[in-house]
């Protein structure tokens, strides 16, 4: 690599350490002479410089048992941390109903699940912490789960259970399923009175609130009722927000004060039911909700899905009525962290990928887990859900995820810890750095310049060079940046053996292997760039109107001629063969940076985000392609 930092010139422009524009599209003569005839140019490729909770997997029947097995959601773990919690009696894990009929696997020898005789008095609310995520099959399975955790709080009380629907488009199938899944619930019910003398005699013992939540909250039942009827017709009535703002936090904390008065006068025990796919849109008051449910001793149940890894957004497919044509829309659905711990960007533009992190969203998981709720994983395909990713048939592997965990602490918590750690610190300097897309509540400031170009160029050759060349302008820009961070990251490395997060590790692991990855498919955009301008070929598909560019796993190799326009516009002192063997040598490099963060976190999102970056490649292919110009038309897209 000596020999490499010495001969082989780049790319690297910096407007900001510089203060000059710096203009690449490799040697297009028309081009060059629009820019400053002075460039800096760097090397691409320097010398490296010197170096819990655990998920419960349920897999329950749909269909009403004969008999209930109980067991409390807030169940007392030494993997979480829960504060004060009661001692429970040792059971034999291998052997306990619960376990053979939920099919959880045991994997602590030293977490104890409640006795028969414990179930039965107080566990001590607002002392113990609730399940961050157990993964069910559907909804039926969380259903089941849910009758269990009602017989639980009824054999102390009367209950109040209020459910809250989401309000948004996307949700329009699974509240339909959950209609059709409620009656369970009262089915159950009835077989544990009939079983349970304590049940008996009691009337009225459980009565359900239905509200629907966007903007603003929507009562669909008058008052708490018991009829089933008008429970699955006030479901029915749910309505679409069409703002598309969902205001999660804060509706959960409106129900709860609105109903705490009355349960209390009552003395009925409040629950609450969130049903969502979305992570909210006002994360900022998540501490808020937390608040509320635990002075209420309310426990806070949520049916939603896994959180994007380390990324704030997903995308559903929505087809226009009118132009029968898809779009894609952005939804929340995370991170599954109190602020991002993975790069945003993917080295070209903002990520679209759709990976799950195999954890609920960190607002829904935080308020089950400070409430003694249950965060339910509902893993079942998602049919409008796109981005790479999406849907695939996977799950993390159970023992390694326990390991990374989220810490999930309020957010001004976690930011005093981050910040008393240079490693973490640095790592989040450089997510923020790196971002290119606006969120306010999780980044401070965005750098929209990260997002470069690579779909919907002009079809004709002076069309298509305007447009490369304002693109190659980003491209230079990007890759100093990409030089600066991974600078960045190279001398916090002596500290990552003294961090004792394995999650952290990870996330550092994965980025800086990235950032190498991305500088050198940087590189390759603006050879194809170059290669497609000075060899401007013929549209295969006759009704083409544009060209774009596509990740491709074959890398560009310069022929004689390009070679020629390198050597020349940098001053290189190297042979083709030399310069070749050169960027072949950090390619490989750049593998096995990826291959090690593949077997040091095995079965985790971090492996499988690298071997997916092994998979793209480095390199990038130009193709044309016929965009429906009907795209073009004005279209009022849903807010899901």
């Amino acid at each position: 690599m000596s020999e490499l930092a010495k001969n082989l010139p780049s790319v690297l422009i910096s407007l900001v350490v510089h203060g000059l524009v710096f203009v690449i599209l490799l040697m297009i003569p028309v081009i060059i002479e629009q820019v400053a005839p002075e460039v800096m140019i760097e090397s691409i490729f320097t010398k490296e410089l010197p170096q819990e909770e655990i998920t419960r997997e349920l897999d329950l029947e749909t269909t009403p048992s004969d008999s209930l097995n109980v067991i409390a959601g807030g169940t007392p773990s030494t993997a979480v941390g829960a504060a004060a919690q009661p001692v429970a009696t040792p059971v034999n894990v291998q052997q306990a109903n619960v376990m053979r009929e939920a099919d959880i696997r045991p994997v602590l020898t030293d977490v104890s699940l409640p006795t028969d005789n414990m179930i039965g008095t107080e566990l001590g609310e607002g002392e113990i912490s609730g399940e961050v995520g157990a993964m069910v099959e559907g909804y039926g399975a969380a259903m089941g789960v849910i009758t269990q955790e009602l017989v639980r709080m009824m054999r102390q009380q009367k209950v109040t259970v209020i459910w809250l629907f989401d309000e948004s488009g996307s949700l329009v199938d699974d509240r339909k399923e959950i209609r059709e899944n409620y009656i369970r619930v009262y089915e159950e019910l009835g077989i544990a009175a009939s079983q349970d003398e304590d049940l008996r005699k009691g009337s009225e013992l459980l009565l359900t609130v239905v509200c629907g939540y966007g903007a603003t909250i929507h009562k669909l039942t008058p008052r708490p009722t018991s009829d089933i009827e008008q429970i699955k017709t006030a479901i029915d009535r749910v309505p679409i927000d069409e703002s598309g703002t969902e205001n999660m936090c804060d509706s959960i904390t409106k129900v709860i004060n609105e109903y705490k008065p009355t349960a209390l006068r009552g003395k009925r025990k409040l629950a609450v039911i969130v049903v969502t796919d979305e992570s909210g849109d006002d994360g900022q008051y998540v501490e808020d909700a937390v608040t509320a449910a635990r002075a209420a001793k309310a426990p806070v149940y949520f049916m939603g899905r896994e959180s994007m890894f380390g990324y704030p957004y997903a995308r559903q497919r929505w087809v226009d009525p009118e132009t029968n044509l898809p779009h894609w829309i952005s939804i929340r659905r995370g991170p599954e962290t109190e602020f991002p711990e993975c790069l945003q960007w993917n080295g070209l533009r903002a990520r679209w990928d759709a990976q799950s992190s195999g954890f609920g969203p960190y607002e829904q998981v935080r308020i089950a887990k400070e409430s003694g709720g249950i965060f339910f994983v509902l893993p079942g395909e998602e049919q409008s859900l796109v981005g790479r990713g999406a849907n695939d048939k996977r799950k993390y592997d159970f023992l390694a995820m326990r390991e990374y965990s989220p810490l999930l602490l309020s957010r001004p918590e976690y930011f005093r810890e981050r910040a008393t750690s240079e490693f973490r610190e640095t790592l989040w300097q450089v997510i923020a750095r790196l971002n290119p897309t606006k969120n306010t509540l999780l980044f401070e400031k965005d750098d929209p310049e990260l997002n470069i170009k690579h779909e919907h160029y002009k079809l004709d050759l002076a069309g298509f060079r305007q447009e490369a060349a304002s693109q190659a302008v980003r491209a230079a820009r990007a890759m100093a940046l990409t030089e600066e961070t991974i600078a960045m990251l190279e001398k916090i490395r002596p500290l990552r053996a003294s961090e004792s997060s394995q999650r952290w590790r990870a996330g550092y692991d994965l980025a800086i292997a990235q950032l190498y990855v991305f500088r050198l498919r940087l590189f390759q955009f603006l050879l194809a760039i170059d290669n497609h301008v000075n060899n401007f070929p013929q549209p295969k598909d006759s009704r083409a109107n544009e060209w774009n560019i596509w990740w491709n796993r074959k890398t560009i190799v310069p022929d004689e001629a390009q070679f020629g326009r390198l050597k020349t516009a940098f001053n290189l002192t190297m042979t083709r063969d030399e310069y070749i063997a050169m960027v072949k040598a950090e390619e490989k490099a750049a593998v096995e940076r990826l291959q090690s963060v593949i077997k040091e976190h095995d079965g985790t999102p971090w492996a499988r985000r690298a071997q997916q970056e092994i998979n793209d490649g480095f390199g990038f292919v130009i193709t044309d392609r016929f965009w429906d110009p009907k795209y073009g038309m004005p279209t009022k897209l849903p807010k899901l």
